[in-house]
């Protein structure tokens, strides 16, 4: 089975010479990628001078995450893509635990490994953790993290276990299944695009696993920090998408409803915390969502499906309410 590890950079030169080296040490049963998204700094000639086994895919244009995935993964020919964050540091080890299970079942169509914190390395890092769920009104949550709250490890998600979406930070996926389910939605550019794509993995038959005997560590925010507002228009505005374009029957609607109104609450949040850009990029997230409606109304008759996308009805409400702040508890 033939794997690629490809990088998306733009701009990164810095974080190419930081985290660069694991994979490349780390990586020997894989052709490792670099695909470029037009950057404007000297990251392809650090690249050329300083990693000569890596290959460099040159992409024309920075279409974001979605764009720059589909345009890199177009040409390969590998059976496994591997689609890496440039500030993700790798193990030793980090790929067979995760290939093995590909080679096993034809059914695992994606997977992610345990990613922890780069900067605190004793707990699991936000984006993917030990795993990824949504609740009913599409708020992500995951295995060692729910909202803010970060566990620490203590080897309670050392397992192998079926999940509802594995992280763009560091997804493994099949190449066939990739292109037979559509790809990367380009419409996206940022931000939740990897849940859209598992949730259409698993309505065409796919299993996504997590895999906690793979271990990376993330930087996290690396391109667009937590603090940036432009990261908190991608997430409201994409988690809407998702809802419209994946879950089928008339209740969809009622979710979207009952999340706008969830959505308002946490924007006037923001107003209260002092953080006026949040609350305008929780207003400008709805309005791009209204004007991109009639857009994504058309992908829902192809792509709205049946399957059973959430277990817990408002993470919310278990986490804001109940008080419940570890996954276990749920």
């Amino acid at each position: 089975m033939k794997v690629a590890v490809v990088i998306l950079n733009w701009n990164g030169r810095d974080l190419l010479e930081k985290f660069l080296p694991s994979v490349v040490k780390f990586s020997a049963e894989a052709t490792v990628y670099v695909a470029d998204n037009a950057s404007t700094d000297n990251s392809v000639s650090f690249i050329s001078e300083n990693f000569p086994t890596v290959k460099i895919i040159q992409n024309k244009v920075n279409g974001g995450y979605a764009k720059g995935y589909n345009d890199a993964l177009k040409n390969l020919s590998e059976d496994i893509f591997v689609l890496l964050n440039s500030d993700v540091e790798v193990t030793e080890n980090w790929l067979q635990p995760i290939i093995s299970e590909f080679e096993k079942d034809a059914s695992v169509v994606a997977a992610q490994p345990k990613i922890l914190d780069y900067k605190n390395r004793e707990y699991f890092e936000y984006a993917g953790a030990a795993g990824g769920f949504i609740d009913k009104y599409g708020y992500p949550y995951c295995r060692g993290r729910i909202f803010n709250t970060l566990e620490k490890d203590t080897g309670q998600y050392n397992d192998t276990a079926e999940i509802f979406w594995a992280s763009g930070a560091c997804l493994f996926v099949r190449a066939d299944a990739f292109w037979q389910a559509g790809a990367l939605d380009e419409d996206y550019f940022a931000h939740q695009e990897e849940i859209d794509l598992c949730w259409r993995l698993q309505a065409k038959g796919g299993k996504i696993l997590y895999v906690g005997t793979s271990q990376v560590y993330h930087v996290g925010g690396a391109t667009l920090s937590a603090s940036n507002p432009q990261k908190t228009f991608y997430n409201f505005r994409n988690s809407l998408f998702n809802l419209l374009k994946n879950s089928k029957g008339t209740c969809t609607f009622c979710s979207i409803f009952l999340r706008m109104a969830l959505d308002a609450i946490a924007a006037f949040q923001f107003l209260i915390q002092g953080k006026p850009k949040h609350f305008l990029s929780i207003v400008k997230a709805h309005f791009s969502f209204y004007g991109l409606v009639p857009k994504f109304l058309q992908k829902r008759k192809e792509n709205a499906s049946e399957i059973i996308y959430f277990k817990i009805k408002s993470i919310v409400f278990q986490y804001f309410i109940l008080k419940k702040r570890r996954f276990k508890q749920l």
